[in-house]
């Protein structure tokens, strides 16, 4: 059943990813060129997106496990500190730069495209350094 409720919902990202234009990095930077020529598009994706987030987040706070019968975990910690401002710079700058973010890069991945093969390999690259300087 888990196997089942994980491959629908990754399928469903996947599909809205595609339909939405998430994963294509020209769509991407167009709407990250607020001064060039803005494409607001992307704008509605994450409205939307955060609606439906806000609705799912509301609802599971009422329960305490998943429709699996997993308990449900929320995270404690809320505070905002130095790793999270430099992650989250380092993580717009990349994205700015190609277009591209790590959702994207797995369907680009799963379409065979170059761009996904590299980001994914150089994602894991990264992960991998920060979790080896971070010792």
């Amino acid at each position: 059943m888990k196997l089942m409720i994980a491959f629908a919902s990754g399928l469903l990202f996947g599909l809205g990813l595609l339909y939405s234009g998430m994963a294509d990095p020209a769509v991407v930077q167009g709407f990250l060129d607020p001064f060039g020529d803005w494409n607001p598009s992307l704008l509605w994706v994450m409205v939307g997106a955060l609606f439906i987030s806000f609705i799912g987040v509301f609802i599971a706070r009422r329960r305490d496990k998943t429709l699996t019968g997993d308990p449900l975990n929320f995270p404690k910690n809320s505070k905002i500190n130095k790793d999270l401002i430099l992650g989250g710079l380092i993580f717009g700058v990349g994205w700015g730069l190609v277009g591209i973010c790590p959702a994207p890069a797995l369907v680009l991945l799963g379409r065979g495209m170059w761009e996904g093969i590299v980001f994914v390999i150089a994602m894991l690259v990264g992960m991998r350094l920060v979790t080896f300087f971070k010792k």
